[in-house]
């Protein structure tokens, strides 16, 4: 089936103008132009528009949406079920926290019994299944199973101060990272080893050991996989690269 600009907008719950950007910017041509200057796209592009539309949901920016879908030998059923295992880990975390909602309501109640542990427990749960359902595969083809198994048992046996400081480091490193790349500040200076320190401590409150050769090529692997690149640019393009210059200028493997 065919469709006008405007009947894809409608049926995708977009604008016509969205569209038309998209076209503009080649990430999603139509099929064909008729003479009348009208864009016609046929079920390759509603199919692109779907994959789109779910890269975007998931908080991608248009240029590294564009990488995915246009990098050589891109795959959609793969690419579906890596949307399906990351929406099932989103599902499964909410689930989590809803049961702890409850409880910590039953507990204020006096119904049951909760520890501390317990009404933490939920948020590094829901943590560890999205980490797994987005970045898993890599990190386990990269550095093993037993390395990515570690990994996410730390997170789970941290106490509540250690994984508020750990969440809190997570910001720091952005926030640095977006002042750092707003200020054109050079990764080899001294934003770039503030940088690099933050990143290698939180790294050691989730790896079993830290070991600098595997932070080179963690932050390789940032820019080599645009999921990764997609996170640390978020708002703020160059970010990504700017921790991985930064960690090679002042981590040195072991």
């Amino acid at each position: 089936m065919e469709y006008g600009i405007r009947q894809l907008a409608a049926l995708a719950g977009v604008s016509a103008r969205t569209l038309r950007y998209y076209d503009q910017i080649g990430l999603l041509p139509p099929a064909r132009v008729g003479e009348n200057g009208y864009r016609y796209y046929g079920p390759a592009q509603v199919d692109l528009l779907q994959q789109i539309l779910f890269y975007r949901q998931r908080g991608f920016e248009l240029e590294a949406v564009r990488a995915l879908v246009y990098q050589p030998g891109f795959d959609r059923l793969a690419a579906l079920q890596e949307h399906l295992a990351r929406l099932t880990a989103q599902r499964d975390g909410l689930d989590a926290l809803i049961r702890t909602v409850n409880n910590t309501i039953a507990s204020m109640k006096g119904e049951i019994e909760m520890s501390d542990e317990q009404k933490f427990a939920a948020f590094k749960q829901n943590l560890v299944a999205q980490n797994e359902a987005q970045y898993g595969a890599e990190v386990r083809a990269k550095y093993g199973e037993p390395a990515a198994d570690s990994a996410n048992q730390a997170l789970l046996n941290m106490t509540e101060a250690e994984y508020r400081h750990f969440k809190e480091l997570e910001e720091n490193i952005l926030q640095a990272l977006r002042q750092a790349v707003a200020a054109g500040a050079d990764p080899a200076g001294e934003a770039g080893r503030a940088v690099a320190a933050l990143h290698a401590e939180w790294l050691r409150m989730s790896w079993h050991k830290y070991q600098p050769a595997m932070h080179l090529g963690l932050v390789d692997l940032y820019l080599a996989d645009e999921r990764f690149a997609a996170y640390y640019n978020g708002g703020c393009p160059g970010c990504a690269e700017f921790l991985n210059r930064a960690v090679h200028h002042w981590v040195r493997a072991e």
